[in-house]
């Protein structure tokens, strides 16, 4: 072998330079003319499947750049596109073009950011760009580290809730030490991770006490007082409560102050569920509805929702960071690394990853770029596409709306002609949502709300316009009408076969 020789792996540099041209030039006409295309294709798993075909690994390398046109046309094509200004489904935001080109810089020098000597600079980018996150939400006080989602988020605030609130013996002895059962509350509103983490983490899900809503999809605080006398006195070990600063349904708030009253009564961890919503206490409008949230021992926030941050960028903040190490941190002998520096950070020792990627990066770079000023301008406008969606409901005949919380607003088809039970509404609209999102021309995701199949619009998109709302409301009715009419017309026509037969 020629030792001169690149590798099969390597790249000169004047190809590098010449592909890395070419590929910045299609990434750059794709983010300008996104607009232009659906929202998605539309196109079945076995369709996609089909095109991506299924050869098996070659035997010899290709060019560079063959694969990479091959995949970008495959990816632009093929995708369902969060960046799109009409894709409102879930909680994906339109990710920002600097915090694009900074995973092509992480990714280039590729630090793991698991131990400070394996990443001096990139983990003295995470410590600020946790502390800016902290900063911006009214959390200044807290630490915490970056991680994948909200998920992951949540799932590190509750680790550190069952090791801080475990009795001693726990952490070597197991569950199996503890002799009373863990118990952990939140409102019907949460979302599912409460459900994964209890299942993951040896508690399973009879720990869950969901508790009952109030008006406004927010927690019932007495019976969440109650609920947790009652678990005392049956001598179970209540350790957690779980608030929702926006939760993923509605976007309704819980009364987050009540709720750290609660925990501070009775000994039990506060953990507040901000992925989506929280970055809307920056709004000075909206800050007093997050009061509270300073009492929480945890909170997670997902730039990636509505921070516009490419996925992945989830973060945990809590009060006092010791407690992440005393739930994760360990020390095996070849590990050669500084733990006894308290101003070295090694994130191995605050969380579930060892191996960590330079996911801050992309987050550092876009707080940079839009700053706490841009960021108010941002989120506000999503909500005022939100109310304006809402507000186009309302005056619309074949629509009716449900909820409007921060930026998201439920809302349902109902035919002019309406004399239909609530069954078939229900149904009626999850037919219309599966006919929107293989249309292509606007993406929701659903809702259901009080037994309400609701179509759900959640806009953390900085590229949506009052246009794109109006031309939503449009299509949603345009389409709602041809769904119902098929579908009357295939009702009709099955009841006459079943009265000939």
């Amino acid at each position: 072998m020629n030792d001169n020789a690149l590798s099969p792996v390597e790249i000169s540099k004047e190809e590098f330079r010449k592909i890395g041209y070419q590929l910045v030039d299609s990434v750059s006409e794709f983010i300008d003319g996104i607009d232009k295309r659906r929202v998605t294709t539309g196109e079945s798993p076995q369709e996609i499947a089909g095109i991506v075909g299924s050869p098996p690994l070659p035997e010899e390398g290709s060019s560079p750049e063959i694969i990479l046109k091959k995949v970008s046309d495959l990816l632009f094509d093929h995708s369902l596109l969060n960046g799109h200004p009409k894709f409102f489904g879930y909680i994906t935001s339109s990710p920002s073009p600097v915090g694009a080109l900074a995973d092509l810089l992480a990714a280039a020098v590729n630090p793991n950011v698991g131990a400070n000597i394996l990443s001096p600079a990139a983990t003295e980018i995470e410590k600020q760009t946790v502390s800016w996150l902290a900063g911006l939400t009214g959390l200044s006080s807290y630490d915490g580290l970056l991680v994948s989602g909200g998920n992951m988020a949540n799932f590190t605030g509750f680790l550190a809730a069952r090791t801080a609130k475990a009795p001693d013996g726990a952490k070597t002895g197991g569950l199996s030490a503890i002799d009373r059962k863990m118990v952990c509350y939140c409102s019907k509103a949460t979302h599912a991770w409460i459900e994964k983490a209890s299942i993951l983490f040896g508690l399973g899900t009879d720990a869950i006490r969901w508790i009952d809503t109030e008006m406004g999809n927010r927690i019932d605080i007495s019976a969440l007082r109650e609920a947790v006398q009652t678990d005392m006195s049956n001598g179970l070990l209540p350790f957690l409560v779980i608030g929702n600063a926006g939760d993923v349904s509605t976007g309704a708030i819980d009364d987050l102050g009540a709720i750290a009253s609660v925990c501070i009564e009775y000994d039990m961890w506060f953990h507040v569920d901000g992925a989506y919503g929280l970055p809307a206490s920056l709004l000075p409008e909206l800050k007093e509805r997050f009061s509270g949230i300073t009492s929480a021992d945890s909170v997670a926030i997902d730039p990636h929702k509505w921070l516009y941050c490419p996925l992945e960028a989830g973060c945990i903040l809590v009060k006092d960071p010791v407690h992440l190490k005393h739930a994760f941190s360990i020390h095996p002998v070849y590990y050669n690394f500084d733990e006894e520096d308290p101003s070295i950070r090694n994130y191995y020792e605050y969380g579930l990853q060892n191996s960590r990627g330079f996911r801050a990066l992309k987050v550092w770079c876009t707080l940079q770029q839009v700053g706490r000023k841009g960021y108010e301008k941002l989120i506000g406008h999503d909500i005022r596409m939100a109310r304006l969606l809402y507000t186009l409901a309302q005056n619309d005949p074949e629509l009716e709306p449900v909820t409007q919380n921060l930026s998201i607003t439920t809302l349902r088809y109902r035919p002019s002609d309406y004399n239909y039970s609530e069954q078939h509404l229900n149904e009626l609209n999850e037919k219309l949502l599966n006919e929107l999102q293989k249309g292509g021309e606007v993406f929701l995701s659903n809702a259901v709300i009080d037994g309400r199949y609701c179509l759900r619009a959640c806009i953390v998109n900085f590229r949506t316009r009052e246009k794109d709302i109006e031309e939503a409301v449009e299509i949603i009715v345009r389409e709602g009408k041809r769904v119902h009419e098929e579908w009357r017309k295939e009702t009709v026509a099955e009841g006459v076969a079943q009265a000939g037969s």
